[in-house]
């Protein structure tokens, strides 16, 4: 009798040891179908076939993120590794650089690990720790929810495999500021669009050799899903090609592209040191995706895709469900398909609401052989960004947000929220970016209506997508009497970023001097566009205190190799209650691009010598 109890007890210790991985119940607890049965793989622990901590390693660093006043995501991968490995024998046929390579047995074998975290980085006294499993199913990726912590503060945390020394990279976070706290400053790095074959991420590590920020909010495209040749062969003279090299459609293509990103040492580096806020755009999917399709699939009843075998809903699960494994995001209650829309409250300094203009309920988009279609039905009133559900549940964070009286409402967009006629540039008949906002534009005007009519100010909106630098005051054309050269009668200001490293839209070798001209066009074409910049990759910074937000642009002179390089494009400021940028825009001198009613300072358009070029770090590069 004593051995039947014993044996019970162990089972619960650890069926609860299992469910406290995240990733078993991934992406939701609502859909038991996209998760795992974990009585299955718990019956699959068989004594005698775990691994030894000699042959597990944390192969991706570690990583934190979704942060709350009490607890944050934690996140890492242990697998075996195994220096000689028989091709037939591989685990789903993955390379032993991924992480794979034990034979079929011993891959159904769980792995115990164990967390700690603490706000010191030698945990004399921890606050949150656990132990928990792993399997393949879930490609030995862990996430855990470290619970019972301090509000508004730096932790340390770490771990390791069951018994042993073997341990993570060490992992710094910080909790979020309660609700109702005061919260003099918070600072954010803001990122989209990362194209591995396209160039290093510098831009990732720059914030962690400055130490600038306290999160990372990052807007989507942290994948590409095209074939890992480098796109025409690009990535070939970098020596940055993805696996698999091909367009990526099964769960294990996703799985092994992030893991392919993962393997770039700044976005390790930033994972490690900063928690992050994360939501996908397309290409963690595929190309110009919506509610029924994407922009390679011309006929969205196709049962296949052809170069797959994989149907276009099992191609979205697969790439959500890898999505979900490899961020460091929790999982949404969801109360319908692919959520991933949520809300945080940074103290009453800001509400952050991130939004799917993308993935959960858009209508559909430009796929390129439909411009002249969308065009005409851009302003139609059933079409939307992000669907009903969503859309009344933004409607109701912006309003909640203004009656707590919190100072500041952040909105994280994918795409560009403002009008962008591109017209000049292109010289085409349809002047607007209709896989923006400008093909939902009903859509658009509802939230607008919303903010004004509501009298909700102070709204900074963060938008990706673009490859481009884009600053605008936040306003309602042709309804509110908009002054570009004042500001006046708009209702808040978006700051729209460049990418980490995916090409610049008018062209990848295209040289500063034509950069800049096509940015005068467009800022001259756009009347709420303030400041705007083609030729950088980079990022930029918003620090956001009760008086006023300043953002601050980073461009990065070279990404053909890693280095800590970057220069101070632009920064401006958003005072409370004004509703706009802070006049003169950017104190009426910028380093790139074009600035309306401003300067840009003049540089050498040749061979890009640029005097504004600053090192983050005496450091050495590879010390992060």
């Amino acid at each position: 009798m004593r051995s039947v109890i014993s044996l019970l007890a162990f089972s619960s210790s650890a069926l609860a040891s299992w469910t406290q991985n995240l990733n078993y119940r991934s992406p939701s607890d609502h859909h038991p179908g996209l998760g795992i049965s974990l009585h299955k793989v718990n019956k699959r622990n068989v004594p005698g076939t775990q691994y030894t901590a000699s042959q597990l390693n944390f192969t991706h660093g570690v990583a934190s993120g979704d942060p709350y006043s009490d607890s944050v995501i934690l996140w890492t991968r242990v697998a075996p590794m195994f220096d000689n490995v028989n091709d037939n024998t591989t685990v789903s046929g993955y390379a032993p650089l991924y992480g794979h390579g034990a034979n079929l047995t011993a891959s159904t074998a769980p792995v115990c690990v164990q967390y700690k975290v603490a706000k010191s980085a030698n945990f004399t006294h921890v606050e949150s720790s656990g132990t928990v499993y792993t399997s393949s199913d879930i490609d030995y990726t862990v996430k855990v929810e470290a619970k019972n912590l301090t509000a508004f503060t730096r932790y340390y945390y770490q771990f390791n495999v069951c018994g042993s020394n073997k341990t993570s990279p060490l992992g710094r976070t910080k909790t979020a500021p309660d609700a109702n706290d005061y919260t003099a400053e918070v600072g954010l790095a803001v990122y989209s669009c990362s194209n591995f074959p396209f160039g290093f991420f510098n831009a990732y590590g720059n914030p962690v050799r400055k130490d600038s920020v306290d999160y990372v909010i990052h807007l989507g495209d942290y994948i590409y899903e095209y074939a890992g040749d480098g796109d025409y062969g690009y990535g070939y003279s970098i020596n940055r090609i993805p696996k698999p090299e091909r367009i990526i459609t099964t769960l294990y293509d996703y799985r092994e592209r992030l893991a392919t990103y993962r393997t770039d040492l700044d976005l390790l580096a930033s994972h490690q040191n900063f928690p992050w806020i994360p939501v996908w755009d397309d290409h963690e999917v595929s190309d110009n995706t919506y509610r029924d399709g994407a922009s390679e699939l011309n006929n969205t009843e196709a049962s296949f895709i052809s170069d797959g075998g994989v149907s276009v809903d099992q191609r979205k699960m697969n790439a959500v469900r890898a999505y979900f494994e490899w961020m460091p995001i929790r999982q949404v209650e969801m109360d319908d398909n692919l959520r991933i829309w949520r809300s945080f409250s940074i103290g009453s300094l800001f509400d952050l609401v991130m939004l799917d203009t993308r993935q959960y309920d858009r209508s559909i988009t430009d796929l390129y052989w439909n411009t002249d279609y969308v065009h005409d039905i851009s302003n139609d009133a059933g079409r939307s960004m992000m669907g009903s559900r969503q859309e009344n549940w933004f409607y109701n964070q912006l309003t909640q947000s203004a009656n707590r009286g919190t100072a500041w409402r952040l909105i994280g967009s994918q795409t560009v929220f403002s009008r962008v006629n591109e017209s000049a540039a292109y010289g085409n008949t349809n002047p607007l970016d209709y896989d923006a906002w400008d093909g939902y534009q009903a859509n658009r005007n509802r939230t607008l209506s919303h903010l004004y009519n509501n009298g909700i100010g102070n709204n900074i909106v963060m938008s990706g997508d673009s490859h481009a630098s884009w600053v605008s005051d936040l306003v309602w054309l042709d309804h509110e009497h908009y002054n570009s050269s004042t500001g006046n009668n708009s209702i808040g200001v978006e700051f729209a970023g460049s990418a980490v490293s995916s090409p610049c839209p008018y062209g990848q070798n295209i040289t500063l001097q034509q950069a800049n001209n096509y940015s005068s066009w467009l800022v001259h074409a756009n009347e709420e566009l303030q400041w705007q910049d083609l030729y950088y990759r980079g990022y930029f910074e918003l620090h956001v205190a009760y008086d006023q937000v300043t953002a601050n642009y980073f461009g990065m002179p070279t990404i053909i190799n890693r280095n800590p390089d970057e220069i101070s494009l632009a920064n401006f400021t958003v005072k409370s209650g004004a509703n706009k940028l802070q006049r003169p825009v950017a104190g009426g001198l910028v380093e790139s691009g074009a600035l309306k009613l401003g300067q840009v300072k003049q540089t050498n358009a040749t061979n890009n010598t640029e005097t504004g070029v600053w090192f983050v770090s005496q450091a050495n590069v590879e010390d992060i």
